[in-house]
């Protein structure tokens, strides 16, 4: 069976995605369409000799087509909810960008639609399949009851996006969605209950200050510490700074239960597990995933996912990840904005 993509965006996330699919098998990808000529431009460069889309301007015609199974969504984060309520119109697949909507309404409304949809909705939260954390997943068990989960991100500032997009939180929904979201999904993957709370402090401190656009200035964090309460008692922790380029790594994850703990970093070639039982450590080569073609940005990840969004369209198994993980990871980084915003806690039932 051949999987024929539409791929909505061609920007630098939408053409990641278009690597991906030329090393797997039996795809094609017979549609693109972006408003931008220089990202169409993009696409067609990174669909190569392989692939020979029809080119569209508007993602409404790439949509009426019947040479498209699947669509997937790498639009700016502000045009996710429109786009999805075309593809509700029709029975096509889609794996849809995080974040799946830059707010709770509009989310719960792409929740609400897939319900009815015939198509594998399928949201693109990829670093669940990096192999760090798939080993930390897996040992997990090793160290008793989870009590605490930690993330410190220390990186680049936001790449520059066409037409500057990414500068504003009225078209990102804010740092701390349209970045973080992929970590707060790993904090309610690993937590076994669910968020009651969130506490944050946070500011845009160091980037994008000089700049200007049609008179206004950037408004998104580059820097915060997320505190997220379970209700059975765990806590977890966001440390973020997109001023601190230069090292190593871009992530350190450490995952403390109630007799060891688990770390590792992202990229990462190893774990280290220890016990308190002992008192000693061990390390534990990662290895990354035999059936990775393309490493690509993230680390293999993406590729896992290509994988299993095919596992899904042609055994009919439900998504990995799914619309209500995507409104999660949204769930918590709108609370974590609002008590930046207001100084704060945020109760997680008063957004739902």
């Amino acid at each position: 069976m051949n999987i024929r993509y539409g791929i909505i965006g061609t920007g630098m996330m939408g053409c990641e995605h278009i690597r991906n699919l030329e090393r797997i098998k039996n795809v094609d990808i017979t549609a693109i369409a972006d408003p931008n000529e220089k990202s169409r431009k993009w696409g067609i460069k990174a669909c190569g000799d392989r692939f020979k889309p029809k080119v569209f301007e508007k993602y409404t015609d790439l949509l009426k087509s019947d040479e498209v199974d699947a669509v997937i969504i790498a639009s700016p984060n502000f045009t996710h909810i429109d786009v999805m309520r075309e593809v509700f119109k029709t029975d096509k697949h889609v794996l849809l960008e995080k974040p799946m909507c830059t707010n709770i309404s509009d989310a719960e409304e792409v929740v609400f639609c897939t319900r009815k949809h015939k198509g594998i909705v399928w949201v693109g939260l990829e670093y669940r399949f990096m192999a760090p954390i798939n080993m930390t997943l897996q040992l997990s068990k090793s160290i008793g009851n989870i009590r605490m989960f930690s993330i410190r991100e220390h990186r680049f500032p936001f790449l520059k996006k066409v037409d500057d997009w990414n500068r504003f939180n009225r078209n990102t929904g804010g740092t701390l969605i349209e970045k973080c979201c992929h970590f707060f999904d790993l904090m309610n993957l690993v937590i076994p209950s669910k968020p009651i709370r969130v506490f944050a402090s946070g500011g845009q401190n160091v980037n994008h200050l000089d700049e200007i656009y049609n008179g206004e200035v950037p408004d998104i964090l580059d820097n915060a510490y997320v505190i997220v309460d379970f209700e059975s008692g765990e806590r977890a922790l966001l440390d973020l700074c997109m001023f601190a380029e230069g090292g190593p790594y871009e992530q350190q994850i450490t995952l403390t239960g109630e007799q060891g703990r688990i770390e590792t970093t992202i990229p990462g070639d190893e774990l280290i597990i220890s016990q308190r039982s002992n008192g000693g450590f061990k390390k534990i080569p990662i290895n990354l995933d035999s059936r990775v073609r393309e490493v690509g940005f993230h680390h293999g990840a993406s590729y896992l996912e290509h994988l299993g969004f095919i596992d899904s369209i042609i055994n009919h198994n439900p998504p990995l990840v799914t619309v209500d993980d995507g409104l999660m990871s949204i769930v918590l980084g709108v609370a974590a904005q609002q008590s930046i915003k207001t100084g704060l806690a945020v109760e997680i039932n008063s957004l739902l």
